[in-house]
């Protein structure tokens, strides 16, 4: 069996993402070892997600440190003596700085509900609704230093249809939750051009 690659599961909110990736561990489909969630709201409900898969979190708040670089740095550490080797952000809800991004280089992962490089950043649903679009979706990407711009990974939409919000907000957590862990099992087994990646996930 090949490696299992050592990730940090990153997410602010619910996660609900975290919990496909760890589902498709448990199942087989990913092969991957979730060593640490970290979290930048320690109430967020991913850390009792967390806490039932017997999996280790860890919460900061930005507000103590005075820079982003000092808690950067912090976690820079904590993923060391981790032995992670990937970050992949599950709902992340900060953009990261020049201390991850050089620590791991081409190994810091987003997912993004929508059909990047339309509608980056924060709302991409009530964006994507409002705009009039014909197709939502989701797409995983590289994260650089700017808000949902690194190289795209994989995609997949659907036609919003005259759907309301909720409706599409359902399509595209299921997107998301089958679309993420087939990626990343990719990206982490076949190593590959992404360009190449993300023209096989098309198909």
């Amino acid at each position: 069996m090949a490696t299992k690659p050592k990730i940090a599961v990153f997410a602010s909110g619910n996660g609900s993402n975290f919990q496909a990736i760890a589902d498709a561990i448990q199942e087989g489909r990913l092969n991957a070892e979730i060593a640490l969630v970290v979290t930048d709201k320690p109430e967020a409900f991913v850390v009792e997600r967390a806490r039932r898969l017997g999996i280790k979190s860890f919460s900061f708040i930005p507000a103590q440190y005075d820079s982003k670089q000092l808690y950067e740095e912090m976690l820079k550490e904590k993923l060391v003596e981790h032995k992670v080797e990937w970050l992949i952000l599950a709902g992340f809800m900060r953009l990261i700085g020049p201390v991850l991004l050089e620590a791991f280089e081409n190994r810091i992962i987003n997912i993004h509900p929508s059909v990047l490089p339309a509608f980056p950043g924060k709302d991409a649903i009530g964006q994507t609704l409002a705009s009039g679009a014909e197709r939502a979706g989701v797409t995983v990407h590289y994260v650089d230093a700017g808000m949902d711009t690194g190289s795209i990974i994989s995609q997949q939409s659907f036609p919003v249809a005259g759907r309301g919000r909720e409706a599409v907000e359902e399509e595209i957590h299921k997107l998301e939750h089958e679309l993420y862990p087939a990626t990343l099992q990719k990206l982490f087994h076949q190593p590959v051009k992404t360009k190449d990646l993300y023209d096989s996930m098309q198909g």
